[in-house]
């Protein structure tokens, strides 16, 4: 930490000014990698191996409860949900298994079955639409999706597992509708509901409305029942809708591994985490958010694109000079801390990564002194020059291997 205190050294206008919210609370982290993420049309399912895995990183990151699949949907399923329940049975994990179902009996019956012979409580995400548009595609009305919420709540809570009913397109439907569900399904003991930006509609304000609407209501009911929130990014408003719901009111939020998911995507969990780090309602040690991204890019050939924040391949590169010169005189300094922020928003060093100089054609001489002595090679005033007007010569960043042939020019 450098001589001066943070304090001294940052004045943070997210928390001075005329509009400051309140302060973030700790909520739940619902992973939903396993389903939502690999129901996107560009994604792999991964082998079972690999799901395995990452459960137990999220697990070790300390991420709450994990969507195992949709056994619904077909053998595959119902045999990767059952492993995965067996594997978080006996490696002991904390992490608690869910699996998404329709507001139907076939649905549910499988989630109920695999439960009972795994011997642990899997929820019942008990998924219906009630949006507008929906019902009229549908030719739906209330009384039948109050049926159907009925019957799925009381389902699984008669065989004696979680259960929180979704709606989805939440954002979009009439509240009219959404009450008279949300009372059905806390009546017949639902633990939670789980409010949907499933088309990625929502603004900040349509979170902060729709969650103070649901708060009201189960105020009302006089129970606690849980809210949840699952947000898309259609409109790329995915991460801060999440962060919005959570000063709103929500207990626990749902996201992805890199955001994947149906069409563009839903809320970056990663990401979530990273800035709940930041703004000090996260504790854990989140050095293996890197191994977990790293692995379901490999498993689901999802790239990372390089200006990922955080986990993209740039995330801590500089090849501009001024932005160089200032890392570097940090580091002569002897102070990590301030070498890691000066340029950067996010610390480096929590996700076991560092700030790297790069050399190219917006470099200065200091980038070229940096990027060989972090090599172990002597900056010779000739090579310096060399590798210099190399890079002055081109319009990007030059690759290690051709730093390296003019150093090798240069004995």
């Amino acid at each position: 930490m450098s001589e001066l205190s943070e304090r001294e050294l940052v004045y943070d206008w997210n928390t001075q000014g005329d509009r400051v919210s309140p302060p973030m609370r700790r909520i739940e982290y619902f992973d939903e990698t396993l389903r939502d993420g690999i129901q996107c049309p560009s994604v792999t399912d991964p082998p079972i191996e690999a799901k395995m895995e990452m459960i137990r990183l999220m697990d070790r990151l300390g991420v709450h409860h994990v969507d195992i699949g949709l056994p619904g949907a077909g053998q595959r399923a119902v045999e990767d949900c059952t492993v995965l329940a067996e594997m978080i049975r006996d490696e002991g994990l904390n992490i608690e298994a869910a699996c998404a179902a329709r507001t139907h009996p076939n649905d549910i019956r499988p989630v109920i079955e695999i439960s009972q012979k795994v011997g642990i409580p899997i929820e019942v995400m008990a998924f219906l639409g009630t949006s507008p548009m929906r019902l009229y595609a549908e030719s739906w009305d209330a009384g039948l999706l109050e049926e159907r919420t009925r019957t799925s709540v009381r389902m699984a809570k008669q065989a004696g597992i979680p259960c929180t009913f979704v709606t989805e397109d939440t954002i979009r439907s009439h509240p009219r509708l959404l009450a008279r569900l949300f009372r059905a399904a806390i009546h017949e003991g639902a633990d939670g509901l789980c409010l949907c930006d499933t088309v990625g509609h929502a603004t900040p304000d349509g979170v902060f409305n729709l969650i103070h609407f649901a708060r009201n209501l189960i105020r009302a009911e006089g129970t606690d029942t849980r809210i949840d929130w699952h947000g898309h990014n259609d409109r790329g408003h995915a991460l801060p809708n999440a962060l919005i719901s959570i000063e709103a009111g929500a207990d626990r939020v749902h996201g992805t591994v890199l955001g994947m998911g149906e069409r563009v995507g839903n809320t970056q969990l990663d990401l979530l985490m990273v800035n709940l780090k930041l703004l000090d309602q996260e504790s854990g040690e989140l050095r293996d958010l890197v191994k977990l991204v790293n692995l379901a890019s490999d498993a689901c050939e999802v790239p990372i694109p390089v200006s990922y924040p955080v986990f993209g391949r740039d995330a801590f590169r500089t090849g501009t000079g001024v932005h160089a010169a200032a890392v570097i005189k940090a580091q002569k300094r002897g102070d990590d801390w301030l070498a890691d922020r000066i340029y950067s928003g996010v610390p480096a060093g929590w996700f076991g990564r560092r700030q790297e100089i790069e050399v190219g054609h917006y470099s200065g001489m200091s980038n070229v002194v940096a990027w060989l002595v972090t090599r172990d090679i002597e900056p010779r005033d000739e090579l310096v020059q060399a590798i210099f007007e190399r890079a002055k010569s081109g319009n990007r960043l030059l690759e290690e291997d051709e730093i390296m042939e003019v150093v090798q020019a240069h004995p």
